[in-house]
């Protein structure tokens, strides 16, 4: 991509931040912009210093007016607690949201990626899940905000490719997990690995045989940035995850292996619209971007684990 001015919006998110950071190394200048909803400025205080650094306070649901090269478009919840909080805020993020970003890229002619999600399999019938599968999506369940707001996201990318000829790319993130994830979020990995250790029970949702394939955040990031670097014909979409494929049962067992907890399992009811399986194909990242995942699972969960533990210790408010 050679060194460029970059906007990411969604920057100070879990990954967004990463993103930031990694786009900086390569010697770009980086336009962070986020509203805070559910992004942390303690993910980005260590960029704020560098002077090919600037943070935007905006929300994207309302058009944004600046000037870059790039454009890699996070801004939206990630997780079903945020997410569900302010459903109609959702929708509004991916969609609105992807129009202000693309409205952007049109008018100053640069490439765009929009961070889509494998949310838009639904509850696959598929499975590894590849991209030509269409999905099986409740479209007015209590994840719909998300799930049906990013396929809505991924049409608008299409049609301003098709209509105006724009360098679009998208991207579909499968369960990523590392440092930075926010311990309130109600993912998988950070509850498991906070109540683990907490030495509280671990809470399994169903009888634990669905499964999920976990990312390390570096991993994924990686594939963002050699997808935007890719000839503006190849437009996506293309799975981003890791196919290593894991029960939710397993994670908890290592959760508490790796912590040496005295956590025991508890089962409760399995969430509305909780899909059962989730495995990328990871053939087209494969071939079109010579990449896949390097970070096993128990290395990356020890890393994460390492994160959360500190955190506990400086800042035991913020995991309340």
């Amino acid at each position: 991509m050679g060194k460029k001015t970059i906007l990411v919006t969604g920057g100070s998110g879990f990954l967004g931040s990463f993103l930031c950071e990694r786009l900086l190394e390569k010697g770009n200048s980086v336009i962070c912009v986020d509203n805070f909803y559910t992004g942390a400025k303690r993910n980005i205080f260590h960029l704020m210093d560098n002077k090919n650094f600037e943070l935007v306070r905006h929300d994207v649901t309302f058009p944004l007016y600046i000037q870059c090269d790039a454009i890699f478009n996070l801004a939206c919840p990630a997780s079903p607690i945020h997410y569900q909080r302010d459903p109609v805020q959702t929708v509004k993020t991916c969609v609105h949201g992807a129009i202000n970003m693309l409205g952007l890229a049109k008018r100053l002619r640069v490439p765009i990626l929009q961070a889509s999600t494998s949310e838009v399999y639904g509850d696959p019938a598929v499975h590894p899940q590849v991209e030509s599968y269409w999905g099986n999506v409740n479209p007015i369940g209590v994840r719909s905000c998300y799930d049906e707001g990013k396929r809505c996201a991924e049409t608008l990318f299409s049609c301003y490719r098709m209509q105006c000829g724009m360098n679009t790319k998208i991207v579909r993130i499968f369960n990523t997990y590392g440092p930075r994830m926010h311990p309130n979020d109600g993912r998988v990995v950070s509850n498991f690995v906070l109540q683990a250790l907490r030495n509280k029970d671990i809470t399994i949702y169903g009888d634990g045989s669905q499964t999920r394939s976990f990312c390390y955040c570096t991993d994924l990031i990686e594939g963002l940035i050699r997808m935007m670097d890719t000839p503006p014909e190849v437009s996506g979409p293309v799975n981003i995850g890791n196919p290593g494929e894991f029960t939710i049962r397993e994670l908890a067992e290592l959760a508490i292996e790796l912590t040496s907890s005295r956590s025991k399992i508890i089962y409760k009811p399995l969430p509305s619209d909780d899909p059962k399986q989730r495995k990328p194909d990871i053939s087209k990242a494969k071939e079109l971007l010579s990449w896949q995942p390097t970070i096993p699972l128990r290395e990356g969960l020890q890393k994460t684990i390492a994160y959360f533990d500190n955190l506990l210790k400086e800042d035991p408010e913020f995991c309340e």
